[in-house]
């Protein structure tokens, strides 16, 4: 299916679309997206995966969903060189935290030997079709999910070693990965609306990345 087409398909049908809190949904809803149930599911993986579950199960008995999209802000992680207000599209969304810590460092699930579901380590794919229609409007590049955002920079630089992420959220590997799971389509999509680091030295713009976001979806909804 040809990029254009698969962004018109996927905005103009049956679409959920997550974010962690009213701010990011109200921002998202100002670009009125035909076909699209907004929810503020919650902060954090647990409130993410099960509003996504919740919501994809509630639109089967309606008559289906067609794709799932993670969207709100984040933050930008030490060498990314996004800015304030930037768009990232997550190539993958890649959970920090599951794995072991040893004395002598981190293992993922991969080296573990386990896994977290039909993927490899700790990555959750994206749908590729989404990322081919959206990558067309913005970057793309890791986003990594994190249960403790990064407010040293030792805590970033250590995402960043983890995961080679450009950006950190709480939410989207734990919703692609549960939309994955019932077999919808899914991506994440952030705005930048802070750096990570040093929480003193720390740049805010969360206007900035709340009406970033809604600009971005606005954008893919004009394809339609």
């Amino acid at each position: 299916m040809p990029g254009a087409l698969c962004c018109a398909y996927a905005l103009r049908m049956r679409l959920i679309i997550v974010t962690a809190v009213e701010a990011e949904a109200r921002a998202i809803a100002e670009a009125e997206i035909d076909g699209a149930t907004i929810i503020a599911g919650g902060i954090g993986r647990t409130n993410a995966a099960a509003a996504t579950t919740e919501a994809i199960l509630k639109q089967w008995k309606s008559g289906g969903i067609d794709a799932v999209i993670c969207a709100g802000v984040a933050g930008a992680l030490p060498g990314s060189e996004l800015g304030l207000g930037d768009v990232l599209i997550a190539s993958s969304c890649i959970y920090m935290e599951e794995g072991l810590i040893s004395p002598t460092g981190f293992t993922d699930m991969r080296s573990m030997g386990f896994s977290l579901g039909d993927f490899d380590g700790n990555a959750v794919p994206v749908d590729e079709q989404l990322l081919e229609s959206f990558s067309g409007h913005f970057p793309i590049g890791p986003i990594a999910t994190v249960a403790t955002c990064s407010g040293t920079d030792a805590a970033a630089a250590e995402v960043v070693r983890r995961t080679g992420a450009l950006a950190e959220a709480m939410e989207g590997a734990a919703v692609v990965h549960a939309a994955r799971r019932l077999r919808v389509p899914a991506i994440e999509i952030r705005a930048i609306s802070n750096t990570t680091g040093d929480r003193k030295k720390q740049q805010w713009d969360l206007e900035a990345g709340l009406k970033a976001i809604g600009q971005a979806m606005r954008t893919l909804n004009s394809e339609i």
